[in-house]
């Protein structure tokens, strides 16, 4: 079990880091997962740093959750009673999602992928599907194999074969050899599943950065999947509208009711505020419900600044930070009482009142939403706005701080696909349990600390399955 702290420091760039690699023998209930968890939490001396825990949706893992928010209680109160802490890894949901899509095409999915394994195996047979596509004036060039695990890779090798559709036929004119080339009607099936299935991968895609802030841009990638689904259910193809409808009870089952945590972190996106919820919710939700939704959201969003208000002993009247920070010797006091500026400021004070000031809060949302020209959403890095106007938002900024440090999926962007487990091979299966988490919890402090980056691109063929520590992690340890 890999456990990872994420936070942003004090210069508002975003950082994630292994705490530890653990071995967990079966059976692996709930209460082992929290106890390891919590172990992980007081060798680190920041289990009262804790706010929220983001997990797949192993039924071990919610007994876990239960659990270790106990734990945490008895330390320090969680923010909003608790209600914020569990987040379920929106990766996996989509993965969910995503695999009832692709079962409903699963005997043609295998017909494509035995037909491009023929093709790709022989040199030979390679040479002569590469003469048809030029023949045909196709502009790509290459079929793609998949990882059977990994649902995004099996999308991919669908996308890239259809491209070639019509070169199979002319294919199995040539090679005699050559028995199951997809039928027109499976070419069509599958152009209309990848139809569906292309938001989901570019929102994974967009949910498992590690790079940049996620919780922010939940809302926004979440009802546009919605939409998608909500199109092709009135779509007038049966097989469409059987497809997305399957899809949609799974969408209805984790996404029914809004998420506050990535509400709450949406409206702390200053291109969003309150806008993100009037724009989305109406794609999410019926009226009513959208009015039931909103309210739900302002109120978290005030018990949570009331509550750092209350951490951070900030006077939420005045907005003023106690001057007497215990510092001061009382000799200084008394001289500075002597002098001219203090008998001005004590007239200041009696001449003017106060006004009550609003909260940062209300100030925030109350001003106009950054706008900016480029379309990409990504345009604006949200950390460094709050960090230009923290001092603008002292307390406010603070709470952004923690609920965008939140990732919203609980893998690393190489498995977020993934539908099997991770595994370790034999070669490695041989090293102490101590030694594997050195290796792991080392290479990664490393790696962070000297600025090196892990290769991306993998050779599709000779990898099967991401392993949690591969070759040049190796090499850097």
């Amino acid at each position: 079990m890999v456990i990872t702290g994420h936070w942003i420091d004090q210069t508002w760039h975003l950082q994630k880091r292994i705490l530890n690699f653990i071995y967990l023998p079966p059976p692996r209930r709930g209460m082992d997962i929290a106890n390891a968890i919590w172990r992980c939490l007081e060798e680190w001396s920041i289990e009262s740093k804790v706010h929220t825990v983001s997990v797949d949706n192993a039924s071990a893992n919610g007994v876990a959750i239960n659990n270790l928010k106990d734990f945490i209680t008895r330390k320090k109160p969680l923010l909003c009673d608790g209600s914020l802490f569990h987040v379920k890894c929106c990766a996996h949901i989509l993965n969910l999602i995503a695999q009832d899509g692709l079962s409903e095409i699963k005997d043609i999915i295998d017909i494509i992928r035995d037909s491009v394994e023929y093709v790709r195996r022989s040199d030979a047979r390679l040479k002569i599907f590469t003469e048809i596509v030029k023949q045909l004036n196709l502009s790509d060039k290459k079929l793609i194999d998949d990882c059977r695990t990994r649902w995004n890779s099996t999308y991919e090798m669908l996308a890239a074969a259809i491209k070639f559709k019509d070169v199979f036929p002319r294919f199995a004119d040539r090679d005699l050899h050559f028995e199951g080339c997809p039928s027109e009607e499976d070419w069509k099936k599958a152009e209309k599943v990848c139809s569906v299935l292309e938001v989901f991968w570019t929102t994974t895609h967009i949910f498992s950065g590690s790079d940049y802030p996620t919780s922010n841009l939940f809302l926004n990638e979440v009802s546009r999947v919605k939409v998608v689904l909500d199109e092709k259910s009135l779509d007038s193809d049966a097989f469409i509208k059987d497809m997305t409808a399957k899809m949609k009870i799974k969408f209805d089952k984790y996404w029914g009711e809004s998420n506050l945590l990535m509400s709450v972190a949406a409206v702390l996106d200053p291109r969003c505020k309150m806008r993100a919820l009037q724009f989305c919710f109406p794609k999410l939700y019926s009226p009513q419900q959208v009015k039931e939704e909103t309210a739900r959201v302002r109120q978290t969003l005030n018990e949570l600044y009331s509550e750092y208000v209350s951490m951070y002993n900030i006077e939420h009247s005045s907005g003023q930070v106690p001057r007497d920070d215990g510092l001061q010797s009382e000799q200084s006091k008394n001289s500075e009482s002597l002098c001219g500026w203090s008998e001005y400021a004590t007239f200041l004070r009696s001449v003017e009142s106060i006004q009550p000031q609003k909260s940062e809060l209300d100030m925030y949302l109350q001003e106009n939403c950054y706008m900016s020209d480029k379309q990409n959403g990504r345009e604006l890095n949200v950390l460094e706005w709050w960090r230009i106007h923290e001092l603008k938002y002292r307390i406010l900024s603070i709470m952004a701080n923690d609920i965008l440090a939140i990732p919203i999926t609980s893998v690393a962007f190489e498995a977020s696909f993934s539908v099997s487990s991770r595994v370790i091979d034999k070669f490695r299966a041989s090293l102490n349990a101590y030694t594997v988490q050195v290796l792991m919890c080392g290479g990664d402090w490393l790696r962070q600390r000297f600025g090196v980056k892990r290769k991306t691109k993998v050779d599709k063929k000779a990898i099967q399955i991401i392993l949690p520590f591969d070759d040049e992690a190796s090499k850097d340890n």
